[in-house]
């Protein structure tokens, strides 16, 4: 385990030397100065990742410890200052927090005291560096080789794709839950000049409105309770880039209307700030709603529909591409071998049958389910149709009535979604998968109906 080295900025030399021992029986790694000057020229000369937290005094002869700690600051944004203060001097201290020190302590302190605000500011830290790590992972590229087909009516659309993938209008990616949205949006930014700069995505469905909003546009330091320091929204970090934003149709009409803004404007204004940021985005939107009926009804903005369906890209569904199950079914059989270390090459003939003549309610991604499932309780290097769940449904579906009932829509509906729900034992999510609409809507279609869901 990597020790974490804290930087102590004191002109006490009885406080450098009590500190350092104190440190060092934690197990950190210590530097001491005697200056702040001193500890300036360090951090000048090291490199960026050389220091995990600094301890300074507010008081220093030869420079003020709040000009050393606003050039620290500038030096280092991110790292972490915690003023050591006397109680003469808790003005300044303050002042010191205002200003973006992490904390402050009293002296004398006891060592208790001392190490547990380390540890929480170090602890701190290192979530905000997987947060970060984090939002850089979301910029790696997509592998094109992971969209596999083979089928001729995908082929138009992967074709279609790439020949909108060099322009700079938004496109609205319209298909079922599962159909692989999220892929064709990145092979529009792979393929297109802004390849060089980010790819980030978010899911509109999955957020609340506030929490949305905070994502997306970023907030200042006590823009609401909790924003404790400044956070850079998706806006800001995919300028120059793409963004997708997926179940678009999910979005509030107030959010709607933010949105709008950075389209027309090329602004935005993050959350409890005054001043616009500039704004240079492409936007890719999916969604498996009928907009132009969200629009008819209200619940989207007609000209913000507008400004993102300048070119749409329809998906098929997996039923309309049976060409594609094979290599398809093959490609994550490999992947969940490798994941599972596991030596499962291939379906057999009848599994192969059973999986091309299934249709797919829940598209690729169910696809993708079935084989992993699979994957786990093959005990040959072939899946039979044991492995596959999909073969009971099909015998349920076989030994249904054929004389067709005539019953109402809103009656159909209900039966889909019971049989659905029992289908996945009552995964209210998985379900809404399978379904094709947000899991908000299934559960106001569960309350509607008075479905009983087992406890």
């Amino acid at each position: 385990m990597t020790q974490e080295r804290i930087l102590i900025c004191d002109d006490e030399e009885g406080i450098l030397i009590y500190l350092k021992k104190l440190l060092q029986t934690q197990g950190y790694l210590v530097e001491t100065f005697n200056a702040g000057a001193l500890l300036l020229r360090r951090l000048r000369e090291g490199d960026p990742g050389d220091a995990d937290l600094i301890l300074q005094d507010v008081r220093m002869p030869d420079l003020d410890g709040i000009s050393v700690l606003q050039e620290v600051k500038r030096l280092r944004p991110t790292l972490p200052i915690i003023i050591m203060t006397a109680f003469g001097t808790i003005d300044a201290a303050v002042e010191a927090i205002k200003l973006g020190a992490y904390d402050y302590v009293t002296k004398p302190f006891p060592k208790e005291k001392i190490l547990s605000v380390l540890k929480n500011a170090l602890e701190k830290e290192q979530l905000l560096q997987e947060n970060r790590a984090l939002k850089t992972e979301l910029g790696k590229p997509i592998l094109q080789d992971a969209i596999i087909f083979r089928s001729a009516v995908f082929q138009e659309t992967y074709d279609l794709t790439l020949q909108v993938a060099a322009s700079e209008a938004n496109i609205l990616v319209l298909g079922e839950s599962g159909t692989g949205k999220e892929l064709i949006a990145g092979a529009i930014h792979y393929n297109s000049p802004r390849r060089e700069r980010r790819f980030l995505s978010i899911n509109c469905a999955a957020l609340t409105e506030t929490l949305l909003e905070s994502q997306l546009f970023g907030h200042v330091r006590g823009a609401f309770t909790g924003a404790i320091t400044h956070q850079k929204g998706l806006l800001e970090e995919a300028d120059g880039g793409t963004l997708f934003m997926d179940e678009i149709g999910d979005m509030s009409l107030p959010i709607q209307a933010k949105l709008l803004r950075v389209i027309q404007e090329r602004d935005f204004i993050p959350v409890g700030a005054t001043r616009a940021k500039s704004a240079d985005i492409r936007f890719v939107a999916a969604t498996n709603k009928d907009l132009e009926e969200e629009v008819r009804v209200g619940r989207f903005r007609e000209d913000l529909y507008y400004r993102l369906n300048v070119i749409n890209i329809p998906l098929p569904p997996l039923r309309d591409r049976k060409d594609d199950i094979e290599p398809l079914a093959q490609h994550f059989l490999k992947k969940y071998s490798l994941k599972m270390k596991k030596e499962v090459t291939g379906v057999t003939p009848e599994a192969l049958h059973l999986l091309c003549s299934y249709d797919w309610p829940g598209n690729i991604r169910e696809l993708e389910n079935v084989m992993e499932r699979a994957v786990i309780l093959a005990r040959t290097p072939l899946v039979t149709p044991k492995e596959l769940p999909i073969w009971r449904r099909q015998q349920k579906a076989s030994a249904a009535p054929v004389e067709p009932q005539l019953v109402s829509l809103e009656n159909m509906e209900k039966a889909h979604i019971e049989r659905t729900l029992l289908g996945t034992g009552y995964h209210k999510s998985r379900s809404a998968e399978i379904l094709g609409i947000s899991r908000k809507t299934l559960d106001r279609k569960i309350a509607e109906y008075e479905i009983t869901i087992p406890s």
